[in-house]
């Protein structure tokens, strides 16, 4: 009887409510954990019912749940055993070792088309403003620390200042290296403001122009040879690796997809990298980065900071792509460019450039500035790696010097 009663008691011990009321010994469970797996219903909701980004969010949000669960060390590592959770072991071979972002600027290479930034070379201007917010987090963070209950050094500033960007690879692969104890917050910050691009954009795109400046009409782009897109690779790697070359893994990468795209030989490998690889990439660093939503580390005061300083990266970003291309105006008038267009300088690929169509089409229904759009869309792209680049090769030689 005794045997029975000890096992019912183990078997209790074991359930996931006793891990709500306390805590297993890897520190999952409590009240905590509940919340966080209420937040990962939540994200599940906005991409399922609001479309909000749901090839990532649903990943995202199924990581969340999943590495909240008390006594399953699905995340984590089991006491008892030294068994290895399967998206412990995802986030140790795609996160920790910077494979998955790189794997995902491969697919993203290959799925874009650098027609639209050869034909009209200026808007790598507007993606080069749009990374203001870049730069604007990493002060805002800096300033931050001196509030009680945060502690941001120059490290964690530079990986919460990629958020700016708005490119969710860039922004892991930064903080892998720099910070990678704000992994999970930084990550799901920019994943997040990623998906709510829709939203978050159009007010201040439209707060920044007029209704005139909004329906201007921009010249067709000229048409662009087969060779130019076969070079243009091969010019933006030369120029990395001369200036920069921390920014080569993220860059070579990006380049690398782009010219199995383009040179029309390898069809097979340029279809796999759009497609295959980069469904299953996406798969696994939405489960790895929603395992770093764990409670005990997501719900503090420096999380809420992040989030807010992300926000502001990200509008500071939009409004510095709108305001250039209002300044280039006012330089080149004969040439018009429409604002709107400067807010696809983030690096969300191509949705920051469908959202810049869609309100030009408002003010416009004639007006289609989506090609026009896509060039500032994946200048930023690659402007948000050359930040990266700069502030993995700046920051860690800075705090040195510090110490």
């Amino acid at each position: 009887m005794n045997a029975i009663i000890n096992g019912a008691i183990s078997l209790w011990n074991t359930t996931g409510i006793v891990g709500f009321i306390g805590a297993d010994p890897t520190g999952v469970g409590s009240w905590k954990s509940a919340v966080m797996i209420l937040v990962g219903f939540l994200l599940l909701y906005l991409a399922i019912k609001k479309g909000f980004e749901p090839l990532l969010l649903i990943p995202i949000a199924t990581g969340c749940i999943l590495s909240n669960i008390p006594f399953a060390y699905i995340a984590g590592i089991d006491p008892s055993t030294g068994d290895v959770g399967f998206i412990k072991l995802l986030f140790e071979a795609g996160i920790d070792s910077g494979l998955f972002p790189i794997l995902i600027f491969m697919g993203v290479g290959a799925m874009t088309d650098f027609g639209p930034l050869i034909a009209n070379p200026k808007t790598l201007l507007l993606g080069a403003a749009a990374q203001l917010g870049i730069f604007t987090a990493l002060i805002g963070a800096l300033l931050l620390s001196f509030l009680p209950g945060i502690n941001f050094n120059l490290a964690v500033a530079g990986s919460i200042g990629i958020i700016g960007g708005a490119d969710g690879p860039t922004a892991i692969y930064v903080t892998s290296r720099l910070a990678p104890e704000y992994l999970g917050s930084i990550a799901v910050a920019a994943y997040s403001y990623m998906a709510l691009v829709p939203i978050i954009q159009p007010p201040i795109m439209k707060a920044l122009t007029t209704e005139a400046e909004r329906k201007i009409k921009m010249q067709q782009l000229r048409p662009v040879s087969q060779l130019e897109k076969i070079i243009f690779p091969f010019m933006v790697i030369t120029v990395c690796a001369v200036l920069l070359p921390s920014a080569c893994p993220l860059i070579g990468a990006l380049m690398f997809g782009n010219l199995a795209r383009e040179c029309g030989v390898i069809n097979r490998l340029s279809d796999t990298m759009q497609n295959a690889l980069m469904n299953t990439v996406t798969i696994f660093l939405g489960l790895s980065v929603g395992s770093k939503m764990a409670a005990d580390k997501f719900l503090n005061l420096e999380t809420l900071g992040i989030l807010l300083l992300g926000m502001v990266a990200f509008g500071v970003g939009t409004a510095g792509g709108v305001l250039l291309a209002k300044l280039m105006n006012k330089i080149d008038p004969k040439h018009p460019v429409n604002p709107l267009i400067g807010s696809a300088g983030v690096s969300a690929v191509p949705m920051a450039a469908r959202v810049s169509s869609k309100v030009g089409q408002e003010a416009d229904p004639q007006n289609f500035l989506l090609m026009h759009a896509m060039g500032p869309n994946v200048s930023g792209v690659i402007g948000s790696a050359v930040a990266a680049g700069v502030l993995m090769a700046v920051i860690p030689s800075m705090l040195q010097a510090i110490v």
